[in-house]
Order: structure tokens, then C-alpha cells, then sequence
């Protein structure tokens, strides 16, 4: 039997959950201790010190630390561009509908990371 084709707000339910939820993975907090630009940047002064003296494996290694490390970088100074706001407000109004039509529980949302407030503002009830 073929796929019924989503309708144009279907897609769009779909997309603010899909943001929503990546959003929430995305600013999770880490555990141990924060990073911070300047803590990675003292760590790269150090793997540009150790390179010429490094055999060749440990610079290989100590270059894809650097790679890793710039990426993180980018990553923090990216990650306060995010409007969770906008993304909540649109999660909330497409939530309940995109959740109906899959069968997804209040337990489900919750473990994932959505709040109860959230839930509740999308008319997301605990079922019984």
C-alpha cells in the first residue's frame, strides 16, 4: 500500500518538532567541567608548541586535536545564535497535532528533554 502524501501543515509540524528537538539536544547541558574559548585556545597554543618535536603518529594525532578543537570554537560562538523562543512558540503550536498523529505519550516527550511547562502550553496532557 503506498505512503499517503503529508499535507503542507503536516510538513510543517514536522519541521517544528524536528528544530525544536534539535535545539533542546543541540544546548544540553555537558557533564564535567565547561569549556571555555580561552581554556581550548591555551589548548592549541599547546599542541602548536609540541608539533615540530612530535614523532609523526603523535603529530597526526595532535593535528586532528586542533581540527576537533577550532570546530569547538565555532561551535560556541555559533551556539548562542539559537532563538529558542521562536522555536518553542512554533513547537507549541504544532506539538499536540504531530503527536496525536503518531501516538507519541506525554512520557515520550518528557524523555527527550521537553518540559512539563512546555507540554502543558502545547495542550499536552499526562494520560492516566
Amino acid at each position: 500500500m503506498p505512503r499517503a502524501k503529508l499535507s503542507e501543515q503536516e510538513k510543517s509540524e514536522n519541521k517544528s518538532v524536528r528544530n525544536y528537538l534539535d535545539a533542546l539536544d543541540a544546548n544540553r547541558p555537558k557533564r564535567g567541567r565547561k569549556r571555555t574559548v580561552e581554556s581550548i585556545t591555551d589548548r592549541m597554543a599547546a599542541i602548536e608548541a609540541s608539533l615540530p618535536d612530535a614523532s609523526t603518529t603523535k603529530r597526526l594525532t595532535l593535528v586532528q586535536e586542533r581540527i576537533d578543537l577550532q570546530a569547538e570554537i565555532d561551535a560556541l560562538s555559533s551556539a548562542g545564535s539559537v532563538d529558542m523562543t521562536s522555536l518553542e512558540a512554533s513547537f507549541v503550536d504544532a506539538a499536540a497535532a504531530y503527536g496525536g498523529r503518531r501516538g507519541i505519550s506525554y512520557v515520550a516527550w518528557r524523555e527527550v528533554g521537553v518540559s512539563a511547562a512546555t507540554l502543558k502550553a502545547a495542550g499536552i496532557r499526562r494520560s492516566t
